[in-house]
Protein backbone atom coordinates (compact mmCIF):
# COMPACT_ATOMS: atom_id res chain seq x y z
CA UNK A 1 0.00 0.00 0.00
CA UNK A 2 1.04 3.68 -0.87
CA UNK A 3 1.88 6.18 1.60
CA UNK A 4 -0.73 8.38 0.18
CA UNK A 5 -3.48 5.60 -0.14
CA UNK A 6 -3.57 5.91 3.47
CA UNK A 7 -5.88 9.00 4.51
CA UNK A 8 -8.12 8.45 1.70
CA UNK A 9 -8.72 5.22 3.65
CA UNK A 10 -9.37 6.57 6.86
CA UNK A 11 -11.44 8.95 5.75
CA UNK A 12 -13.30 6.29 4.57
CA UNK A 13 -13.71 4.31 7.63
CA UNK A 14 -14.73 7.91 9.56
CA UNK A 15 -17.45 8.32 7.68
CA UNK A 16 -19.35 4.92 8.70
CA UNK A 17 -19.10 5.60 12.18
CA UNK A 18 -22.26 7.09 14.12
CA UNK A 19 -21.53 10.76 14.73
CA UNK A 20 -21.97 11.89 18.33
CA UNK A 21 -25.07 14.16 19.38
CA UNK A 22 -22.91 16.34 22.07
CA UNK A 23 -25.84 17.88 22.84
CA UNK A 24 -27.50 14.58 24.23
CA UNK A 25 -24.23 13.73 26.22
CA UNK A 26 -24.17 16.91 28.29
CA UNK A 27 -28.14 16.57 28.91
CA UNK A 28 -27.42 13.06 30.67
CA UNK A 29 -25.11 14.05 32.63
CA UNK A 30 -26.46 17.26 33.50
CA UNK A 31 -29.50 14.77 34.65
CA UNK A 32 -27.40 12.33 36.73
CA UNK A 33 -25.41 15.36 38.28
CA UNK A 34 -28.85 17.12 39.63
CA UNK A 35 -30.08 13.14 40.98
CA UNK A 36 -27.26 12.88 43.28
CA UNK A 37 -27.35 16.86 44.50
CA UNK A 38 -31.06 15.58 44.81
CA UNK A 39 -30.15 12.39 47.39
CA UNK A 40 -27.50 14.43 49.19
CA UNK A 41 -30.22 17.09 50.52
CA UNK A 42 -32.62 14.48 51.15
CA UNK A 43 -30.26 12.50 53.30
CA UNK A 44 -29.01 15.90 54.64
CA UNK A 45 -32.34 16.98 55.72
CA UNK A 46 -33.11 13.27 57.29
CA UNK A 47 -30.12 13.78 59.57
CA UNK A 48 -31.37 17.05 60.73
CA UNK A 49 -34.44 15.74 61.78
CA UNK A 50 -32.77 12.85 63.20
CA UNK A 51 -30.46 15.13 65.36
CA UNK A 52 -32.96 17.50 66.03
CA UNK A 53 -35.14 14.58 67.98
CA UNK A 54 -32.46 13.88 69.83
CA UNK A 55 -31.35 16.90 70.82
CA UNK A 56 -35.17 17.72 72.03
CA UNK A 57 -35.14 14.74 73.93
CA UNK A 58 -32.11 14.99 75.83
CA UNK A 59 -33.27 18.96 76.82
CA UNK A 60 -35.92 17.36 77.78
CA UNK A 61 -34.92 15.06 80.15
CA UNK A 62 -32.15 17.53 81.49
CA UNK A 63 -34.99 20.31 81.85
CA UNK A 64 -36.89 17.79 84.11
CA UNK A 65 -34.07 16.65 86.36
CA UNK A 66 -34.28 12.68 85.46
CA UNK A 67 -38.16 12.99 87.29
CA UNK A 68 -39.44 10.52 84.72
CA UNK A 69 -36.78 8.03 84.96
CA UNK A 70 -37.91 5.51 87.25
CA UNK A 71 -34.53 4.00 89.46
CA UNK A 72 -33.93 0.30 89.25
CA UNK A 73 -36.04 -1.55 92.22
CA UNK A 74 -34.11 -2.65 94.89
CA UNK A 75 -32.97 -6.37 94.37
CA UNK A 76 -35.15 -9.39 96.03
CA UNK A 77 -34.94 -10.08 99.59
CA UNK A 78 -33.66 -6.03 100.57
CA UNK A 79 -33.22 -4.71 103.92
CA UNK A 80 -33.47 -1.08 104.65
CA UNK A 81 -30.70 0.58 105.84
CA UNK A 82 -30.51 1.43 109.10
CA UNK A 83 -28.69 4.80 109.05
CA UNK A 84 -25.86 6.30 108.28
CA UNK A 85 -22.28 6.58 110.06
CA UNK A 86 -19.51 9.51 109.00
CA UNK A 87 -21.93 9.86 105.82
CA UNK A 88 -21.50 5.68 105.16
CA UNK A 89 -25.37 3.82 105.30
CA UNK A 90 -25.14 0.98 107.68
CA UNK A 91 -26.71 -1.91 108.63
CA UNK A 92 -27.28 -4.07 112.31
CA UNK A 93 -26.10 -7.27 112.05
CA UNK A 94 -28.97 -10.23 113.46
CA UNK A 95 -28.42 -10.22 117.61
CA UNK A 96 -25.89 -12.88 118.16
CA UNK A 97 -27.59 -15.91 119.55
CA UNK A 98 -29.83 -15.93 116.42
CA UNK A 99 -26.74 -17.08 113.77
CA UNK A 100 -28.58 -20.82 113.35
CA UNK A 101 -31.73 -19.66 112.56
CA UNK A 102 -30.35 -17.37 109.41
CA UNK A 103 -30.67 -18.59 106.22
CA UNK A 104 -27.89 -20.51 104.96
CA UNK A 105 -25.57 -19.96 102.01
CA UNK A 106 -24.49 -23.39 100.43
CA UNK A 107 -20.43 -23.83 100.31
CA UNK A 108 -18.29 -26.94 100.39
CA UNK A 109 -17.78 -26.03 104.65
CA UNK A 110 -21.52 -27.60 104.85
CA UNK A 111 -23.33 -26.87 107.55
CA UNK A 112 -21.00 -27.49 110.27
CA UNK A 113 -17.08 -27.01 110.02
CA UNK A 114 -15.35 -29.74 111.41
CA UNK A 115 -12.82 -32.38 111.13
CA UNK A 116 -13.39 -35.92 109.57
CA UNK A 117 -12.55 -38.88 111.53
CA UNK A 118 -9.92 -39.78 108.27
CA UNK A 119 -8.13 -37.62 106.51
CA UNK A 120 -5.97 -38.45 103.55
CA UNK A 121 -2.01 -37.79 102.73
CA UNK A 122 -1.85 -34.78 100.39
CA UNK A 123 0.83 -36.56 98.34
CA UNK A 124 -2.07 -38.92 97.51
CA UNK A 125 -4.95 -36.76 97.32
CA UNK A 126 -3.92 -33.80 95.15
CA UNK A 127 -6.65 -30.93 95.45
CA UNK A 128 -7.21 -28.69 92.23
CA UNK A 129 -8.81 -25.66 94.35
CA UNK A 130 -8.42 -25.11 98.03
CA UNK A 131 -11.91 -24.03 99.90
CA UNK A 132 -10.65 -23.77 103.54
CA UNK A 133 -7.71 -24.59 105.61
CA UNK A 134 -7.70 -25.39 109.22
CA UNK A 135 -4.36 -26.21 111.30
CA UNK A 136 -4.57 -29.39 113.84
CA UNK A 137 -2.09 -29.56 116.62
CA UNK A 138 0.13 -32.03 117.03
CA UNK A 139 2.45 -31.81 119.97
CA UNK A 140 4.11 -28.49 119.65
CA UNK A 141 3.77 -27.83 116.14
CA UNK A 142 0.53 -27.64 113.60
CA UNK A 143 -0.12 -29.77 110.57
CA UNK A 144 -2.08 -28.03 107.68
CA UNK A 145 -5.15 -29.65 106.72
CA UNK A 146 -6.76 -28.43 103.37
CA UNK A 147 -10.38 -28.91 102.39
CA UNK A 148 -11.05 -29.14 98.52
CA UNK A 149 -13.53 -27.84 96.58
CA UNK A 150 -15.10 -30.83 96.06
CA UNK A 151 -15.41 -31.34 100.02
CA UNK A 152 -12.85 -33.71 100.15
CA UNK A 153 -10.07 -33.18 102.63
CA UNK A 154 -6.01 -33.56 102.35
CA UNK A 155 -3.00 -33.03 104.93
CA UNK A 156 -0.15 -31.47 103.92
CA UNK A 157 3.10 -33.74 105.12
CA UNK A 158 4.85 -30.49 107.05
CA UNK A 159 4.80 -29.56 111.03
CA UNK A 160 4.64 -25.66 111.55
CA UNK A 161 5.67 -23.98 114.86
CA UNK A 162 3.88 -21.45 116.67
CA UNK A 163 4.38 -18.18 115.55
CA UNK A 164 4.14 -15.14 118.49
CA UNK A 165 2.84 -17.37 120.14
CA UNK A 166 0.02 -18.47 118.08
CA UNK A 167 -1.23 -20.62 115.37
CA UNK A 168 0.76 -19.35 111.92
CA UNK A 169 -2.67 -19.20 109.88
CA UNK A 170 -3.49 -16.13 108.54
CA UNK A 171 -6.80 -15.29 106.40
CA UNK A 172 -4.98 -14.62 103.46
CA UNK A 173 -3.02 -18.00 103.78
CA UNK A 174 -4.92 -19.35 99.99
CA UNK A 175 -3.34 -17.87 97.10
CA UNK A 176 -5.90 -16.41 94.13
CA UNK A 177 -6.63 -19.70 92.30
CA UNK A 178 -6.78 -21.71 95.09
CA UNK A 179 -3.62 -23.42 94.69
CA UNK A 180 -1.18 -22.45 97.16
CA UNK A 181 -1.10 -21.95 100.66
CA UNK A 182 1.18 -19.72 102.45
CA UNK A 183 2.27 -19.99 106.17
CA UNK A 184 4.62 -17.65 107.99
CA UNK A 185 7.82 -18.98 110.17
CA UNK A 186 10.82 -18.20 111.59
CA UNK A 187 13.13 -16.96 109.20
CA UNK A 188 11.52 -18.39 106.21
CA UNK A 189 7.91 -18.19 104.41
CA UNK A 190 6.68 -21.70 103.73
CA UNK A 191 4.10 -22.55 101.08
CA UNK A 192 2.47 -26.02 100.26
CA UNK A 193 1.01 -26.71 96.56
CA UNK A 194 -2.59 -28.25 97.04
CA UNK A 195 -2.24 -29.71 93.23
CA UNK A 196 1.13 -31.77 93.54
CA UNK A 197 1.67 -31.81 97.02
CA UNK A 198 5.33 -29.91 96.96
CA UNK A 199 6.05 -27.97 100.11
CA UNK A 200 8.76 -25.03 99.41
CA UNK A 201 10.87 -22.72 101.81
CA UNK A 202 12.01 -19.11 101.01
CA UNK A 203 14.08 -17.70 103.04
CA UNK A 204 13.29 -14.33 105.25
CA UNK A 205 15.80 -11.74 106.56
CA UNK A 206 16.87 -12.59 110.36
CA UNK A 207 16.00 -11.31 113.83
CA UNK A 208 11.83 -10.80 112.95
CA UNK A 209 8.82 -12.60 113.95
CA UNK A 210 6.96 -12.53 111.13
CA UNK A 211 2.85 -13.45 111.78
CA UNK A 212 1.21 -12.93 108.47
CA UNK A 213 1.21 -13.34 105.04
CA UNK A 214 -1.05 -11.97 102.48
CA UNK A 215 -0.61 -12.94 97.93
CA UNK A 216 -0.24 -10.32 95.74
CA UNK A 217 -2.75 -10.88 93.00
CA UNK A 218 -0.57 -12.26 90.09
CA UNK A 219 -0.07 -15.71 92.81
CA UNK A 220 3.66 -15.10 92.17
CA UNK A 221 4.41 -12.93 95.30
CA UNK A 222 3.25 -13.32 98.76
CA UNK A 223 3.68 -10.22 101.03
CA UNK A 224 5.05 -11.78 104.74
CA UNK A 225 4.80 -8.91 107.40
CA UNK A 226 5.82 -8.66 111.30
CA UNK A 227 5.54 -5.99 114.13
CA UNK A 228 7.10 -3.41 112.15
CA UNK A 229 8.86 -5.22 109.23
CA UNK A 230 7.34 -6.80 105.89
CA UNK A 231 8.45 -8.08 102.72
CA UNK A 232 7.37 -8.96 99.63
CA UNK A 233 8.47 -12.30 98.53
CA UNK A 234 8.88 -13.94 94.83
CA UNK A 235 7.23 -17.15 94.92
CA UNK A 236 6.85 -18.05 91.53
CA UNK A 237 8.62 -17.21 88.54
CA UNK A 238 8.69 -13.45 88.75
CA UNK A 239 10.71 -11.34 86.44
CA UNK A 240 13.93 -10.72 84.74
CA UNK A 241 16.18 -9.22 87.36
CA UNK A 242 13.65 -8.97 90.03
CA UNK A 243 14.34 -9.62 94.05
CA UNK A 244 13.24 -12.81 95.83
CA UNK A 245 13.16 -10.87 98.41
CA UNK A 246 12.06 -6.70 98.69
CA UNK A 247 11.35 -4.90 101.83
CA UNK A 248 7.67 -2.99 102.01
CA UNK A 249 7.01 -0.55 104.10
CA UNK A 250 5.22 -1.48 106.88
CA UNK A 251 3.33 -0.53 110.20
CA UNK A 252 3.41 -1.84 114.32
CA UNK A 253 -0.07 -4.40 113.17
CA UNK A 254 0.85 -7.30 111.70
CA UNK A 255 -2.11 -7.45 109.45
CA UNK A 256 -2.29 -4.58 108.39
CA UNK A 257 0.16 -5.42 105.05
CA UNK A 258 -2.47 -6.84 102.51
CA UNK A 259 -2.84 -7.12 98.84
CA UNK A 260 -4.31 -5.56 96.85
CA UNK A 261 -5.62 -2.66 98.94
CA UNK A 262 -4.98 -2.57 102.80
CA UNK A 263 -7.62 -0.05 105.22
CA UNK A 264 -6.30 1.92 107.70
CA UNK A 265 -7.42 5.12 110.18
CA UNK A 266 -7.55 7.55 108.08
CA UNK A 267 -7.21 6.26 104.30
CA UNK A 268 -7.26 3.10 102.01
CA UNK A 269 -3.88 2.09 100.67
CA UNK A 270 -3.24 0.19 97.48
CA UNK A 271 -0.29 -1.72 96.94
CA UNK A 272 2.16 -0.81 93.44
CA UNK A 273 4.05 -4.56 93.51
CA UNK A 274 6.99 -2.80 94.03
CA UNK A 275 7.13 -2.44 98.07
CA UNK A 276 5.48 0.67 98.17
CA UNK A 277 1.74 1.99 98.63
CA UNK A 278 -0.42 5.32 97.28
CA UNK A 279 -3.73 6.33 98.82
CA UNK A 280 -6.56 5.29 96.86
CA UNK A 281 -9.37 6.89 98.72
CA UNK A 282 -9.38 8.61 102.41
CA UNK A 283 -11.55 7.37 105.31
CA UNK A 284 -12.84 9.01 107.75
CA UNK A 285 -14.98 6.32 110.78
CA UNK A 286 -15.21 6.59 114.22
CA UNK A 287 -12.22 3.44 114.55
CA UNK A 288 -10.36 2.68 118.43
CA UNK A 289 -8.69 0.05 116.51
CA UNK A 290 -8.43 -2.68 113.53
CA UNK A 291 -8.94 -5.92 113.70
CA UNK A 292 -7.68 -9.05 111.59
CA UNK A 293 -6.29 -8.62 107.91
CA UNK A 294 -7.92 -6.76 104.86
CA UNK A 295 -9.79 -8.31 102.37
CA UNK A 296 -10.64 -7.51 99.03
CA UNK A 297 -12.82 -8.48 96.40
CA UNK A 298 -12.87 -6.74 92.39
CA UNK A 299 -14.89 -4.04 94.35
CA UNK A 300 -14.33 -3.27 97.84
CA UNK A 301 -11.99 -3.96 100.66
CA UNK A 302 -13.24 -5.19 103.43
CA UNK A 303 -12.27 -5.40 107.22
CA UNK A 304 -13.53 -4.94 110.73
CA UNK A 305 -12.83 -2.59 113.15
CA UNK A 306 -13.44 -2.01 117.05
CA UNK A 307 -15.89 1.24 117.26
CA UNK A 308 -15.59 4.35 119.77
CA UNK A 309 -18.80 5.30 121.04
CA UNK A 310 -21.46 4.58 118.59
CA UNK A 311 -24.61 6.87 119.39
CA UNK A 312 -26.53 5.91 115.84
CA UNK A 313 -26.40 1.67 117.76
CA UNK A 314 -25.82 1.75 121.84
CA UNK A 315 -24.13 -1.39 123.50
CA UNK A 316 -24.68 -1.54 127.40
CA UNK A 317 -21.57 -4.05 127.70
CA UNK A 318 -19.26 -4.41 125.37
CA UNK A 319 -18.03 -1.94 122.77
CA UNK A 320 -19.58 -2.38 118.84
CA UNK A 321 -17.67 -3.92 116.03
CA UNK A 322 -17.94 -3.11 112.32
CA UNK A 323 -17.68 -4.74 109.51
CA UNK A 324 -16.48 -1.60 106.97
CA UNK A 325 -17.26 -2.86 103.20
CA UNK A 326 -14.99 0.15 101.55
CA UNK A 327 -15.90 0.39 97.59
CA UNK A 328 -12.75 0.92 95.50
CA UNK A 329 -14.72 2.12 92.82
CA UNK A 330 -16.29 5.61 92.39
CA UNK A 331 -19.70 4.31 91.01
CA UNK A 332 -20.34 2.01 94.05
CA UNK A 333 -21.13 2.77 97.49
CA UNK A 334 -19.39 1.87 100.59
CA UNK A 335 -20.99 0.02 103.40
CA UNK A 336 -21.12 -0.92 107.21
CA UNK A 337 -22.48 -3.82 109.64
CA UNK A 338 -22.58 -2.83 113.09
CA UNK A 339 -22.08 -6.34 114.68
CA UNK A 340 -24.20 -5.32 118.11
CA UNK A 341 -25.69 -6.88 120.82
CA UNK A 342 -29.07 -7.78 122.03
CA UNK A 343 -30.95 -5.05 123.73
CA UNK A 344 -33.83 -6.53 125.41
CA UNK A 345 -33.99 -10.28 127.09
CA UNK A 346 -30.64 -10.66 126.35
CA UNK A 347 -29.96 -15.21 125.13
CA UNK A 348 -27.34 -16.49 126.71
CA UNK A 349 -24.89 -19.26 126.19
CA UNK A 350 -25.79 -23.32 126.54
CA UNK A 351 -25.10 -24.40 130.01
CA UNK A 352 -23.60 -21.14 130.99
CA UNK A 353 -26.83 -19.35 133.35
CA UNK A 354 -27.57 -16.59 132.95
CA UNK A 355 -24.59 -15.00 131.17
CA UNK A 356 -25.28 -13.00 128.14
CA UNK A 357 -23.97 -13.22 124.41
CA UNK A 358 -21.10 -10.52 124.03
CA UNK A 359 -18.98 -9.62 120.78
CA UNK A 360 -15.44 -9.25 122.50
CA UNK A 361 -12.76 -7.53 120.97
CA UNK A 362 -10.71 -9.84 118.64
CA UNK A 363 -14.40 -12.06 118.34
CA UNK A 364 -14.84 -11.01 114.99
CA UNK A 365 -12.57 -10.65 111.58
CA UNK A 366 -13.46 -10.95 107.82
CA UNK A 367 -12.35 -14.02 106.27
CA UNK A 368 -12.83 -12.99 102.39
CA UNK A 369 -15.43 -12.79 100.32
CA UNK A 370 -17.61 -15.12 98.89
CA UNK A 371 -18.15 -13.16 95.42
CA UNK A 372 -17.79 -9.76 94.37
CA UNK A 373 -21.46 -9.16 96.78
CA UNK A 374 -20.82 -11.11 99.80
CA UNK A 375 -18.42 -10.46 102.48
CA UNK A 376 -17.36 -13.54 104.96
CA UNK A 377 -16.94 -12.99 108.34
CA UNK A 378 -16.06 -14.69 111.55
CA UNK A 379 -17.88 -14.21 114.97
CA UNK A 380 -18.05 -16.33 117.79
CA UNK A 381 -18.78 -19.76 116.60
CA UNK A 382 -19.62 -19.17 112.92
CA UNK A 383 -18.66 -18.29 109.83
CA UNK A 384 -21.23 -15.53 108.31
CA UNK A 385 -21.98 -13.79 104.94
CA UNK A 386 -23.08 -10.44 104.24
CA UNK A 387 -24.81 -9.54 101.38
CA UNK A 388 -23.56 -5.92 100.18
CA UNK A 389 -26.72 -5.18 97.33
CA UNK A 390 -29.50 -6.43 99.89
CA UNK A 391 -28.27 -5.90 103.57
CA UNK A 392 -29.07 -9.21 104.38
CA UNK A 393 -27.07 -11.73 106.51
CA UNK A 394 -27.08 -15.65 106.03
CA UNK A 395 -24.82 -18.26 107.95
CA UNK A 396 -22.52 -19.89 105.95
CA UNK A 397 -21.02 -22.70 108.45
CA UNK A 398 -20.79 -23.39 112.47
CA UNK A 399 -17.44 -23.51 113.30
CA UNK A 400 -16.13 -26.58 115.10
CA UNK A 401 -12.55 -26.00 114.58
CA UNK A 402 -10.41 -22.64 116.45
CA UNK A 403 -9.37 -21.22 113.14
CA UNK A 404 -10.30 -21.17 109.33
CA UNK A 405 -8.44 -19.43 105.98
CA UNK A 406 -10.79 -19.71 102.94
CA UNK A 407 -9.74 -19.93 99.16
CA UNK A 408 -11.65 -19.10 95.92
CA UNK A 409 -12.62 -23.16 96.09
CA UNK A 410 -15.29 -21.88 98.61
CA UNK A 411 -17.98 -20.94 95.53
CA UNK A 412 -20.14 -23.80 94.46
Amino acid sequence: MRREDVQPLLVQAADRLPEPDLADAAWAAGVQSSRRRRRLVVLGVIAFIVGAIIASILIEVGTSGNADITPPPNPPGYVEASGKISGIDFWVAPPPGSERFLDRLETPLGDRLELPDKVRPLAKHTLDSVAAVVLVKQGDRYAPVLLGEDGSWAQADIGLVPVGGESPLSAGAVSPYGRIVAFPQPGELITVNATTAEISHFPLPGGREFRSVSWVQDEQRVLVSGSGAAYQVVVGEGGDGEQAVVQVSATNDPDEATSPYRIQTGSVMRYLFNGRWMENSPLTLPVRSWQGQTMSSNTAAARVFIAENLPEVPTRVSQPQVVAAISTLRTLPSRLLVLGEPQDNPPTFEGAGDRPFVREAGCCVVLGWYDDSNVLFRVHGWVLAWNLETGRVRRVTEMRVDQVALGPGLRL
